[in-house]
């Protein structure tokens, strides 16, 4: 479906979209896209992989000639209010979501699913790193799909030769035409769960709602087929005890496969355990017990399917340097520790809070947090205002996004505050960049810790925090 094909990406800009179309282009096609408010690191990834797109949706962007027309999971990429998606149904061009996408790219493969409500990027580029680390065996040259754009391996999506194809698995709707959890088009051979908690609640109002494709994917594993699954999330027992056939598990402390003897620091260490056998001692520089946690589901893996071997894992991980956006150093340059977390969920924002805590105890923990996915605008979810924040001395909360405001019980940055204060935290709004910037500037001390929290672009202070703490705190 490849090779001499022009393809069109509307919406591609998302993790997921430039990633297909980096697949689609290593495979031989004419990309071309359109996207609106593009930014970092995305906007870097297709820069880099030099594929070109227009920043404003038209109806001009199509091209004529165009064999296959992929449209994203957005808010805006509706007939009725974009002109450019209601030009592409009325063309006639086949039209796909890029989840359709990769069910064809990887159907002859054996492929890998990593599925779950957090980690599952981090571990799906760990796993990725760690079948490249390999010099020939059954796991070498792998395809991958990873949704974010990791600093290892050097690219978010490739093509190999080899058998197996992993893919990061969203529960996510397809399209907007689409209601099924992306992952279900995937047909895994195999299947890594990472945790499980309550997400998408605009799409999954109840636990129930949001476990139900995940009891649908695991039906999808074919009887050879081997599930690994972590069961440390508040969900995920839930889960386990539906699934009918032997499941491998693992967590940090829980588990067959889980850690001991951790030794928190810059670079932390800790032994592999198998249930009470010790297999190797690893070491890493990604923070929080939670990457641990990705570090051991990944290693249960490869060992259950006999693709490394202890000493093989340990010396992978320890060149693995994880996700941008997901708790990496904004800058070198300062002696003030930046780090920006993906918060697009509570048990993400959680987990990113307790690993600055957790390697940075001495300081005051600065949170610069925006409200942007659904979730967090949602007025069902105000409730995760009450304590997520446990462990920050000082927060200041970014103006929330309105794109799809009228699509949900959408609530204000003043409600947002107040909950947040009224909780015992010191909270602060910021909305305007420039008085932003001057104000989490006025609030600084040398002996802070930072965490810029979001999963949107926080009005471009992800950028000018670090180049004020450059200043004022070189390194």
């Amino acid at each position: 479906m490849v090779d001499g094909r022009r393809i069109h990406f509307i919406g591609i800009a998302g993790a997921g979209m430039s990633a297909t179309a980096k697949l689609l282009k290593d495979g031989g096609a004419t990309i071309t896209g359109s996207d609106e408010g593009v930014y970092p690191p995305v906007s870097d990834f297709l820069r880099q992989e030099g594929i070109a797109y227009n920043t404003r949706y038209a109806r001009g962007n199509l091209p004529r000639d165009a064999d296959l027309i992929i449209i994203g999971k957005n808010a805006r990429l509706v007939p009725e209010t974009n002109e450019e998606v209601a030009a592409a149904y009325a063309s006639g061009k086949p039209i796909l979501s890029f989840p359709e996408v990769l069910s064809e790219l990887s159907r002859a493969k054996d492929t890998v699913v990593v599925a779950g409500s957090f980690g599952k990027s981090t571990s799906t580029a760990l796993l990725a790193h760690c079948l490249e680390s390999l010099h020939g065996g059954a796991g070498a040259d792998p395809s991958y799909f990873i949704g974010a754009v990791p600093l290892t391996p050097a690219t978010s999506a490739r093509l190999g030769t080899g058998r197996l194809f992993v893919l990061e698995g969203d529960e996510y709707p397809s399209s907007n035409t689409d209601p099924r959890s992306k992952f279900l088009h995937y047909h895994p051979r195999h299947l890594i769960l990472t945790p499980l908690a309550h997400d998408h609640i605009n799409v999954f109002p109840t636990p129930a709602d949001y476990l139900k494709p995940f009891a649908e994917l695991v039906t999808l594993v074919p009887a050879g087929g081997d599930i690994v699954m972590c069961v440390e999330g508040p969900l995920s027992g839930a889960l386990l005890q539906t699934i009918a056939r032997p499941v491998v598990t693992y967590g940090v402390s829980e588990g067959e496969f889980h850690a001991a003897d951790i030794v928190w620091g810059e670079t932390t260490h800790f032994a592999l355990m198998r249930g009470g056998d010790r297999l190797a001692t690893l070491a890493t520089t990604q923070l929080g017990a939670h990457n641990i946690q990705n570090i051991v589901g990944v290693a249960a893996f490869l060992l259950t399917q006999n693709l490394a071997t202890p000493d093989g894992i340990a010396a992978a991980v320890a060149g693995f340097r994880g996700i941008r956006r997901r708790l990496d150093r904004k800058s070198d340059r300062t002696r003030l520790p930046i780090f920006e977390g993906f918060g697009s969920s509570y048990d993400k924002a959680r987990s990113a809070i307790a690993a600055m805590r957790q390697h940075f105890p001495g300081r005051r923990l600065v949170v610069v947090f925006e409200p942007h996915t659904f979730s967090w605008r949602n007025r069902d979810a105000i409730g995760w205002y009450d304590d997520v924040f446990a462990g920050a001395g000082k927060v200041f909360i970014y103006e929330p996004a309105t794109q799809g405001a009228a699509t949900h019980a959408q609530i204000t940055q003043r409600e947002i505050v107040e909950r947040v204060r009224g909780a015992g935290f010191d909270a602060e709004p910021i909305s305007d960049a420039k008085a932003a910037l001057a104000a989490v500037g006025d609030a600084l001390r040398p002996d802070d810790a930072v965490l810029l929290l979001t999963s949107g672009n926080l009005g471009g202070l992800i950028e000018t925090i670090p180049a004020l703490a450059e200043r004022r705190w070189p390194r």
